[in-house]
């Protein structure tokens, strides 16, 4: 185009120097100097029209690019999206190779290689307002639909979700399962719901410093999930929280990564056999679970104070959960049981890159040949779990055997982290954890309460 214009310039240039008068040593004539301006003229409307049509070729080319579908690739990540970005779909993954060693507290048949988790997750936009995702699961022995759910957005800062998606209650429940400090949660996330199906309003206010939710679900038993929809009760379960970041945006604050809140559930629950849940260690080993005869009957209320803190490497996440719920067995009155549950964790990121709750992203790759390590983290946590004695009391007619099932467990934890790149990371965790029975119990000799478990998890993992 720029050729094109340059050429006519030079014409122009040329017919204004003919229509100079001529000088008597002149020996052009009028004719030949009229023939020449129409020749001149003639071409300057040939390069005009090709002007034109460059114009349009450069137009349509425009018009491809906004039209024409983009592919991108990042991390093992895939995205395919319209030209204009109106219409996308990201493929996502994770996959969790672990093994568990117990040292004391199983027989060594329970040493075992797993495939923890392996999820391909679909998410996109569609109509560039609406965001959707579609997650199964493979791993873990059974096939699952882990997350199905569609977003609309409602105002500029808050959204109506709609699906199965994890329910606004725990804090270490809500975290990525690819970004958590451990390869497991701590054991008072077996008092928080996780997945169910439901609708919820979200959303920020006040410049991104305090989220919240608020929903309505199906209701799910403690550290439950929805079971590819199914619903035991009548009544429904409200969820709701609320979660203030106090000085975000502030980048001369200290207490710019402290996170605070409060998440809590209530519903009613009359449900059929095995509604209840029991609760594992961190080595997923059974400590407690309910007779099989005691089903819900009656108000479900579970309430968890909740904080964070990350500065530069240091990350600090805290977490009490209390759990009420109106058991039977059938034969005895409803008793109202409260269940308790907390969790410390700490990490140190000892290369030096930033801590978040989103996980750690390392600087530099796993390269030996060019000298770069990734990064590397160390953790510690200490958590534990109190089970109401009620539960116990009753003889023959008690909601749980008291031989075995155990009243109370603390546990403490250390693990180191090593990230390879940001999609790539492994670890190793040590776990140990301590029983107390009701009094007057005698476990069976050689099972899990009759002395402690402790157990050594490693993890292979890939999420991109």
């Amino acid at each position: 185009m720029r050729n094109l214009y340059s050429i006519r310039t030079g014409l122009l240039a040329v017919a204004l120097f003919i229509g100079v008068p001529t000088l008597p040593a002149q020996t052009a004539s009028t004719n030949e100097i009229e023939a020449l301006r129409e020749q001149i003229r003639l071409l300057d409307e040939k390069l005009r029209v090709l002007e034109r049509k460059q114009e349009l070729k450069d137009e349509a080319a425009a018009a491809g690019t906004k039209t024409q579908p983009k592919l991108t690739a990042t991390d093992g990540r895939i995205e395919i999206a319209s030209g204009d970005g109106a219409n996308s779909l990201r493929l996502r993954g994770l996959v969790q190779a672990d093994s568990r060693w117990y040292l004391q507290g199983a027989d060594n048949t329970h040493d075992s290689f797993i495939l923890r988790r392996a999820r391909l997750i679909f998410e996109g936009r569609f109509n560039r307002n609406f965001t959707y995702q579609l997650v199964p699961e493979f791993g873990g022995g059974s096939p699952a639909l882990l997350d199905a759910n569609v977003t609309i957005p409602v105002t500029a800062g808050s959204r109506i979700k709609a699906g199965k998606f994890k329910v606004p209650v725990g804090l270490e429940q809500l975290q990525s399962d690819s970004s958590a400090f451990f390869a497991e949660r701590s054991v008072a996330t077996a008092l928080t719901p996780n997945r169910d199906v439901g609708v919820q309003w979200e959303g920020t206010v006040l410049e991104d410093r305090l989220d919240y939710a608020f929903g309505v679900f199906n209701g799910q038993p403690d550290g439950g999930s929805s079971n590819n929809g199914a619903d035991f009760n009548d009544g429904k379960t409200v969820a709701a929280r609320l979660f203030a970041h106090p000085f975000a945006g502030n980048k001369e604050s200290s207490w710019q990564g402290l996170g605070l809140g409060l998440g809590a559930s209530a519903g009613r629950y009359v449900t059929a056999s095995g509604r209840t849940s029991g609760y594992r260690t961190d080595g997923q080993q059974s400590f407690f679970a309910y007779r099989g005869s005691t089903v819900a009957d009656g108000d479900g209320f579970v309430y968890s104070p909740q904080a964070y803190y990350y500065a530069g490497p240091f990350g600090f996440l805290a977490e009490y959960v209390v759990s009420t719920i109106d058991l039977t067995n059938g034969t005895s009155p409803v008793r109202t049981i409260r269940n308790t549950g907390w969790n410390l964790s700490l990490g140190w990121v000892l290369t030096g890159e930033s801590a978040s709750f989103r996980g750690v992203t390392p600087r530099t790759r796993f390269d030996p040949a060019a000298g770069t390590w990734g990064a590397i983290e160390l953790v510690a946590r200490v958590s534990g779990l109190d089970v109401d004695d009620a539960v116990f009391t009753g003889g023959p007619a008690s909601l749980a055997d008291p031989a075995t099932g155990a009243t109370r467990v603390i546990s403490g934890g250390l693990g180191l982290n090593w990230y390879l790149s940001p999609a790539v990371r492994t670890s190793i965790d040590i776990f140990r954890s301590d029983f107390a029975l009701h009094p007057g119990a005698t476990p069976v000799a050689g099972t899990l309460l009759s002395e402690e478990e402790t157990v050594l998890i490693t993890r292979l993992q890939v999420a991109f």
